[in-house]
């Protein structure tokens, strides 16, 4: 097979050329514009592009006319085949300019990246005085605790000393999570400005078993009561917390399928990384209707879900739980419906002690479904 040919790098910011799958098609090459838009985990959201050309060089000449306002619909056609002498001017400026940004990057520190990187998060500068989301809150706190990181070069950083930090901070579970979701942050900003070659937030996990695995489940008459206000929005994703039991972290930037009906998502820890969960029948339409309605599992963040969790539990009349509670709901109604334990603890994201179950993990989705599906719903 032979190897697809390399082009250089784009300069920061000045779009991007990406040769499309399919042999027979007659213009490969897609034309973007710069990235202006990200979602919630620092992914950029990909822009309509501006056109198609059959040669990469083409596409390079595309996004300067785009870049200095000289580009109109079609202008493309006007351009010949690049002649070899062109290609290896674009090359050499290329070149250059791409070395002179690796120097920049290089004197950029953890500080320095993070932040370029809450500035265009919440549009704000990092010193600001104004009032903090939940998001700004956790993501300040997490940075925090990331002082042996902040004078390093960001380019330099590994893996490893990544892992370190994770390794050595002695807080709970819960701020070695937010830690993590700031690296990804940081690093999905970093690529999209090429600032780095490599994600290597990726390979980074929470080498401990949680530490707030305590709680109260919801009992069958409080289940009851939630079911029968299932339309309030906070008690559906209370509902979709006790029938799926990820923490609630977790939903911040869980994976929904909808064709094949399960959750993917965890916290990075050994046992719970990236773990599929069967979305329960009876909370299907609450996921759907979630999802349709708001986008996501919690708009206004874990804070603002907390409050408005505990107000609705009081207005109910049910005693106060806290969103672990539902986790621990999810455990006991898998107790008691006959749940296999090894699924059971493969839904929850609970290690495995022998290499045997470690082995078991890899459970097909259809078995798992057979499984969560014994849980029976209290109306």
């Amino acid at each position: 097979m032979a190897r697809r040919k390399k082009y250089p790098k784009l300069p920061n910011g000045y779009g991007s050329i990406k040769r499309l799958s399919g042999k027979n098609r007659t213009n490969p090459f897609g034309v973007y514009p710069p990235v202006k838009e990200f979602d919630e985990n620092g992914k950029p959201v990909q822009q309509k592009a501006i056109c198609y050309v059959d040669d990469w060089y083409k596409g390079f000449t595309v996004l300067t006319w785009y870049k200095n306002g000289e580009y109109y619909e079609g202008r493309e056609k006007e351009l010949s085949s690049d002649s070899e002498e062109l290609k290896k001017q674009i090359i050499g400026i290329l070149s250059k300019y791409n070395q002179s940004q690796r120097e920049v990057a290089d004197q950029k520190t953890f500080s320095d990246i993070y932040q370029e990187y809450y500035l265009w998060k919440f549009q704000k500068p990092y010193n600001h005085k104004e009032k903090k989301s939940a998001m700004e809150q956790g993501m300040r706190a997490a940075y925090k605790n990331c002082k042996s990181l902040h004078n390093e070069s960001f380019h330099s950083l590994t893996t490893n000393d990544l892992q370190e930090v994770i390794d050595n901070c002695p807080l709970k579970h819960a701020s070695l999570e937010l830690i993590i979701t700031l690296y990804h942050q940081m690093y999905a900003y970093a690529g999209a400005n090429n600032l780095v070659d490599k994600d290597y937030s990726k390979f980074v996990k929470i080498n401990q078993e949680d530490d707030d695995e305590h709680g109260i489940p919801f009992t069958d008459s409080d289940l009851q009561t939630l079911w029968k206000n299932q339309e309030n929005d906070t008690v559906a994703m209370i509902l979709i917390m006790c029938y799926s039991g990820f923490r609630i972290s977790a939903y911040l930037d869980i994976k929904t399928n909808l064709k094949d009906n399960f959750f993917q998502g965890g916290v990075k820890t050994a046992a719970g990384k990236d773990r599929i969960v069967p979305i329960h029948s009876a909370i299907l339409h609450l996921v759907e209707r979630c999802l349709n309605t708001h986008g996501r599992y919690l708009p206004e963040g874990v804070k603002k879900f907390r409050e408005s969790m505990y107000e609705t539990l009081d207005l109910l009349g049910i005693e106060k739980h806290t969103p672990h509670d539902c986790r621990h709901t999810f455990s006991m109604l898998c107790d008691k419906y006959g749940v296999n334990e090894n699924d059971k603890k493969t839904m929850l994201g609970h290690a495995f002690q022998d290499v045997t179950n470690k082995v078991y993990r890899h459970r097909d989705l259809e078995e798992l479904r057979k499984q969560i599906e014994k849980i029976e719903v209290c109306h």
